[in-house]
């Protein structure tokens, strides 16, 4: 009889090295043992040559009810399988329903617990009109940070938060050890250059980055980290697009704040001055692709440790609201799920980017940020047997053909990836056989930070090295 449940053989790809000829063995749902060589026998043992074995994704950006009766977590989720990711953090703008109190949060819950195919963790906000005293409420609830924006797109469904009222919430996560994730637009000056653009005349792709030039992103990352540094409240930028907003938040992190910072996984893939001539509304995001020259800088941000987090700000908008000539007629976001870890494998082989950074961004640091690293984020003993395995099998990307989206669309439709997610697991289950998604709906479960928050946070790789 045998000791393991399954065997998996081939490259492990953790945070801090690669394990040429290494072997996961899991029990029970987690890890069991870990090592190189001859792998032990199991009920199930796949040698796999000289795939790679990742731990599996913690993506810590996800809309999945960005858009009514659209995606949901059946899709979000079936995506996020077929991408080798096995937790996804959902955000609380969800279409007709602020997540901004413990009852919206429990309810969500229950609703994403019926549909989930992968494990989530949650988001939670606030509403403007009610100010801070319902964030110890959804901490009790269970959400794993808080989401605020400087800019409003809406001043129900996604409102701005002015920085007294920043401050404010700031100040009441503090004592709980979270982190306070703020979109990073100011919105005077957005509402300025918007104007500017229209006035022009000007409604092709170049609109919608001239109407949030540089300064717009950068003003309010300073506006961020004040708030935190004042506060004592972790600080984080949920997506920048600028070499020069990694400075000012290490710049930060060396007068000793709590600052963190995400990259997109389209700021390292796409660029303004050919992809979004390409796509036109079908690369609008906030804030904009950059330049080819920034996107190889922030190439050089992250190879030297200054990215936090690396995830997709995954939202699958249908293309009646992402093809309209206007520019800045189309809704903002992109889908990107089922590619993020074999654009990022590519990407990082391209420009002799170590692998690990893979481990470190998209899993481990994810897991400590949200602070379910006690479950999640590492091919560790103990924890639960999230893995994702790459195969070395050049393809080209059309989400058209998978079948694991609803809008059968990707802005990277077309590009030739060098490896491909063969296989995903969670909890040591096979939710992803390479070709299809197994897992049902109701497979995945919430998760959550442990109940006693107050504890001291462990450096965040690659960011307090």
């Amino acid at each position: 009889m045998s000791d393991f449940d399954l065997v998996l053989k081939g490259t492990l790809v953790l945070a801090d090295r690669l394990v040429p000829q290494g072997f996961v063995a899991v029990r029970d749902g987690l890890v069991a043992a870990l090592g190189e060589g001859t792998a032990p026998h199991a009920r199930e043992r796949h040698d796999l040559g000289n795939a790679l074995i990742f731990p599996g994704v913690i993506d810590a950006q996800v809309h999945s009810l960005s858009q009514k009766n659209q995606e949901d977590f059946i899709w979000s989720t079936r995506s996020a399988a077929a991408g080798g990711v096995t937790t996804i953090v959902d955000m609380p703008y969800d279409e007709g329903n602020l997540i901004c109190s413990a009852d919206a949060v429990r309810s969500k819950v229950v609703h994403g617990e019926s549909q989930a195919r992968v494990d989530f963790a949650l988001y939670g906000t606030v509403d403007p009109q009610e100010g801070s005293k319902r964030i110890l409420e959804q901490v009790e609830a269970g959400v794993a940070a808080f989401k605020f924006s400087t800019f409003g797109t809406d001043p129900k469904r996604f409102p701005r938060i002015f920085a007294p009222l920043m401050a404010e919430c700031f100040a009441a996560i503090a004592p709980t050890g979270l982190a306070a994730g703020v979109h990073n637009e100011n919105d005077e000056y957005v509402r300025w250059a918007m104007d500017r653009v229209k006035a022009s005349g000007i409604t092709d792709y170049r609109a919608h980055e001239m109407s949030r030039p540089p300064l717009t992103e950068l003003l309010a990352m300073t506006e961020i980290y004040e708030i935190g540094a004042a506060t004592g409240c972790p600080a984080h930028v949920v997506h920048c697009s600028l070499g020069r907003g990694y400075e000012i938040a290490a710049g930060y992190r060396a007068q000793g704040h709590r600052a963190t910072v995400e990259c997109l996984i389209h700021y390292l893939t796409l660029d303004s001055e050919t992809d979004a001539k390409r796509l036109g509304g079908r690369s609008k995001c906030n804030p904009p692709i950059r330049p080819r020259a920034e996107v190889e800088t922030l190439w050089r941000h992250l190879a030297a440790g200054s990215v936090t987090l690396l995830s997709t700000d995954h939202v699958s908008w249908s293309l009646d609201r992402k093809t309209d000539p206007n520019m800045l007629a189309n809704a903002s976001g992109l889908p990107g799920l089922e590619a993020i870890l074999p654009l990022f494998v590519k990407g990082a082989l391209e420009r002799g980017v170590p692998l690990t950074w893979a481990a470190r961004l998209m899993a481990l640091n994810p897991a400590r940020h949200f602070r379910i690293d006690h479950l999640k984020g590492a091919l560790e003993i103990g924890k639960h047997a999230d893995i994702a395995v790459l195969t070395p099998e050049e393809y080209v990307f059309d989400a058209s053909k998978t079948g694991n989206t609803v809008v059968g669309w990707s802005p990277y439709d077309g590009m030739t990836l060098p490896y491909k997610v063969a296989a995903t697991y969670l909890r040591g289950q096979l939710v992803y056989d390479g070709t299809k998604v197994l897992a049902e709906p109701g497979n995945g479960r919430f998760v959550r930070p442990p109940n006693s928050l107050a504890l001291p946070v462990p450096p965040l790789h690659g960011v307090f090295a």
